[in-house]
């Protein structure tokens, strides 16, 4: 067989070895001798017309250029696809999502979740390839997609917190879309997570513990420095010398729980006391994490009052700030 044409070794280069009939064509390769290479071996079919140049198993860049070229023109890889590639998940999704005009239509593809939106060229990334949807618009898109408003917001916290974007772009970007499931619940979201709750936990540990029982504003995600390394600590009293650590993860392994161990000793050792809270208190119980941190606020200075949050509120009636603290965890809190 005869050797392809230079351009097309420099086009599948640039596309992990990808290229369409399409493109091979357009450089100067006929279809029988697309087919040639094909029955020889020395190319291989991943989708309907788009083939990989070179034999044996493709890797995961090579499939992925595979899926939004087997897209055509203006798809861009997306959602838990786009996230991937953008640093939102660890783990690749067995599918592969591909974005694609409004006005086109793809048959069945094996091994790809066809999206179609009216707004593709705009959620597209203009530069970075294989061609993927902004970081915005990809985790508007999960949110969108979400079982729960927990699960939506943490998708845009995730992409604020991992320094990716900002809680303005986000909110840019979904004044765009005229469909937006929880929108005005993310958009409250968003303003708290600008003024620094980077998880879910954080932010509800702000609207429900912090904010509506009165408690003073804590500085969040605050980088302190240690043995010439950075450790951040959820929520800083600086005032009153109380850290406030909260922990999404239901289960906690034994060299994490040591970390935090450690990371508490620490801040003992600059003046500061630590509680520490999972998400079962704060969602659970938060007018009682909000005693415990008032106690703790008091016993340093702060003059109160904690005050109830509603009518089913656990806080007593014109309680005084200055209550025994206990230890984080175990259910119990007296008044001194």
């Amino acid at each position: 067989m005869r050797r392809v044409p230079e351009a097309i070794e420099e086009l599948a280069a640039d596309q992990s070895g990808i290229i369409t009939a399409r493109q091979a064509i357009r450089l100067g390769v006929t279809r029988g001798a697309i087919r040639a290479r094909l029955d020889h071996g020395s190319w291989q079919r991943i989708h309907t017309g788009c083939y990989a140049t070179f034999s044996g198993e493709p890797g995961r860049p090579a499939l992925l250029w595979a899926a939004v070229l087997r897209g055509g023109s203006g798809a861009a890889l997306s959602y838990q696809t786009a996230a991937e590639l953008h640093g939102l998940v660890r783990r690749p999704a067995s599918l592969i999502h591909v974005t694609v005009p409004a006005d086109r239509s793809l048959e069945h593809v094996r091994g790809l979740v066809i999206h179609y939106s009216n707004r593709a060229a705009e959620a597209r990334h203009p530069v970075l390839l294989p061609a993927r949807t902004r970081v915005e618009e990809t985790a508007l898109d999960l949110a969108a997609a979400a079982l729960c408003f927990d699960d939506a917001l943490g998708w845009v916290s995730a992409a604020c917190a991992g320094r990716l974007t900002t809680p303005a772009r986000i909110q840019a970007a979904m004044a765009q879309r005229a469909k937006m499931p929880y929108r005005a619940g993310l958009a409250a979201a968003l303003a708290d997570v600008a003024a620094g709750a980077s998880t879910v936990l954080e932010y509800r540990y702000l609207r429900d513990v912090e904010r509506p029982h009165g408690l003073p504003r804590a500085r969040r995600q605050v980088r302190v420095q240690r043995d010439g390394r950075s450790e951040y600590r959820d929520l800083v009293y600086g005032a009153y010398g109380v850290v406030v650590e909260t922990d999404g993860r239901t289960a906690h392994l034994v060299t994490a729980a040591w970390r935090d161990a450690h990371r508490d000793n620490a801040a003992a050792a600059d003046g500061f006391v630590t509680l520490r809270y999972s998400w079962s208190d704060v969602n659970g119980r938060p007018c009682w994490v909000a005693r415990q941190v008032a106690a703790a606020l008091a016993q340093r200075g702060w003059p109160g009052p904690l005050r109830r949050c509603g009518p089913a509120c656990t806080v007593p009636a014109a309680a005084p700030a200055r209550v025994l603290v206990t230890r984080a965890g175990n259910g119990q809190a007296g008044r001194a």
